[in-house]
């Protein structure tokens, strides 16, 4: 939060909240020392340790001040009349708005309440007398999306349309003389004011909902629209089927591609600003029976978690991770199904592998978010710049670490593995269930056993599960028996605490809100070698890493499970039972 330099020294800073009990010592001493690294002020190092919360910190902050604190989540609704007094360009801004108008008096909520200047100019513009409360940067953001972000509903923008004449106009005709309309009319179409508001509706409320994908799907007779939000598909309003054609054209002239192409796939990206931050839109159009369907993946950079300590890991399995990715060279593997965050954690574990002194280069297709000071480069295997031939490239490019998208055929496993061999830390990703089958899954492709044993240090397998909702989060009892009935060791004979999520209006009614990764994780010691060596079975691979310690990934759920993080349901969906 800005006003945080104003209240004094950092030192002094600290004290206090040392002296009132709101952290110990100990935790001050390691802000201090975590400020000393990564710079940024003391506040905003409390809170990335998560030993202050924002609201906490901004009411302390405001007893010190004398300014009342407002929590804008409790605060209720705030009427019409008193948004439109302050125009959203400035509450956005200046990351504050106004909460009540009485007497002639304006009360705005502010992160940073000591900015003078803008209280003056909010004074002169308004009219009104400004009182001054202070609340957390995150819900008057919140807030801001509440008031302003909601620019009419799909039930608003379709009533514009039938009120004017023709009901659309020609938006009517394109159901029923689909393969008569010429690329002028497509391009009118997607072009109509209705439409564009249409696409910009479904856009914003994908993002505000934290979705990762926006499906809009042609039926025989309706038009179906779904956000994925945290690896589960939520249907949302959507709007009549006769603007299916209207609305793809308006995608793909977004998209720059051919509105006229509707018999063969296509594939583009779209750049917007949504919401006040840029947003990467993988767009993806499939003809369908009944039309082209709509995949829009969400590329959001400001959600990209690059801190390895947030992604999920247990805290005695994660030294072992940050161990075998800081050697000098050798293969790391990560491995699960699409959209199980392979991709995060490799941007993770290059992000902290990153120093000015080390020469990083990436081949991805496509590359889903910028890392500022890596070589990051973009598959094109139409034009012949395949994986395997970015990585024969980079070889000639003095690299010390090497991450490629996955390793899909025999060509890039070989040149990957003769990078290793020659002195460079590889990562990559492969599609397997688990962690051993990675070792088979080589062998099939047909690289030699001896091969795999001399360069492979680790293989990650990962899934997401979904985080209950801290919102609506209850506990409840079981026996000891159905936590063995799981599958799960458990020798005592106590009722287990376990939690779901009721559901609230936070989480959609879901009880979940947010994901976490589960990690399984095999290191390549000197028995897994020799397994590999004699070209042993998955099942013998994996048998042996559990002898010598590997979490598999049921496990790994399992903790989540009881530490109140995940359900069992969300368990058993996106983990096998372990075998052995």
């Amino acid at each position: 939060m800005v006003l945080l330099k104003k209240t004094g020294t950092h030192k002094r800073l600290g004290e206090m909240l040392v002296e009132t009990g709101i952290i110990t010592s100990e935790q001050l001493s390691e802000a201090l020392e975590e400020q000393k690294k990564s710079g940024g002020r003391l506040g905003q190092n409390l809170m990335a340790l998560g030993y202050i919360t924002e609201d906490v910190m901004a009411a302390f902050v405001g007893k010190q001040l004398g300014i009342s604190y407002v929590s804008l989540s409790e605060y209720g609704d705030i009427p019409a009349e008193v948004i439109k007094i302050v125009p959203e360009n400035i509450s956005r801004h200046q990351t504050l708005v106004p909460i009540s108008l009485e007497d002639n008096i304006l009360t705005i909520a502010m992160a940073d309440p000591l900015n003078v200047f803008t209280v003056d100019d909010l004074r002169v513009m308004t009219g009104y007398e400004i009182k001054v409360v202070i609340s957390s940067e995150a819900e008057i953001k919140q807030t801001i999306e509440k008031y302003y972000g909601n620019k009419g509903s799909m039930e608003d923008i379709l009533k514009t349309m039938d009120d004017t004449k023709g009901g659309g106009g020609t938006l009517e005709v394109v159901q029923e003389h689909e393969e008569q309309v010429d690329i002028a009319s497509l391009e009118a179409m997607g072009e109509e004011a209705p439409v564009v508001k249409i696409v910009n509706l479904v856009l914003t409320g994908a993002v505000k909902s934290g979705a990762s994908d926006v499906h809009i799907e042609p039926f025989e007779k309706t038009l179906r629209t779904r956000y994925r939000i945290d690896g589960v598909l939520h249907e949302i309003s959507s709007p009549p089927k006769r603007l299916t054609a209207a609305i793809v054209s308006r995608i793909k002239i977004m998209a720059n591609l051919d509105i006229a192409e509707r018999r063969l796939p296509q594939d583009g990206r779209i750049k917007v600003k949504v919401l006040g931050k840029e947003v990467d839109l993988r767009v993806s159009i499939l003809p369908t029976a009944f039309g082209e369907k709509v995949v829009m993946r969400i590329l959001d950079a400001s959600s990209l978690c690059l801190d390895l300590t947030k992604l999920g890991f247990d805290p005695d399995v994660l030294p072992i991770y940050q161990k075998n990715i800081d050697v000098p060279y050798g293969i790391v593997l990560v491995t699960g199904p699409t959209g199980s965050g392979k991709s995060t954690t490799l941007y993770s574990s290059l992000s902290t592998l990153n120093y000015p002194d080390r020469n990083i280069m990436t081949i991805e297709d496509p590359v889903e978010y910028v890392l500022e000071g890596i070589n990051q480069v973009q598959a094109k295997p139409d034009i012949g710049l395949t994986f395997a031939a970015g990585l024969r490239s980079f070889l000639r490019q003095d690299p010390d670490i090497i991450m490629v998208g996955e390793i899909r055929d025999a060509e890039t496993a070989e040149i990957a593995i003769n990078a290793a061999l020659t002195g460079h830390l590889v990562f990559s990703t492969l599609h397997t269930n688990d962690a051993s089958g990675a070792v088979t899954r080589l062998t099939n492709m047909g690289i030699e056993p001896f091969l795999t044993a001399s360069t492979v240090v680790m293989v990650i397998a990962q899934r997401l599960v979904r985080k209950i909702c801290d919102h609506c989060k209850e506990d409840y009892q079981v026996p000891a028996s159905f936590i063995r009935d799981l599958g799960q060791k458990y020798e005592d004979d106590k009722p287990v605490l376990l939690y779901r999520g009721k559901g609230c209006d936070h989480c959609s009614n879901t009880g979940y809100r947010g994901r976490l990764a589960c990690y399984e994780i095999m290191t390549v010691a000197d028995e897994i070698r020799d397994l590999i060596l004699e070209r042993a079975s998955t099942h013998l691979v994996k048998q042996k890493a559990r002898e010598l310690g590997m979490i598999t990934l049921r496990e790994a759920a399992f903790r989540k499970v009881l530490n109140g993080t995940t359900t069992v349901e969300e368990m058993m969906r996106v983990t096998f039972a372990d075998a052995g």
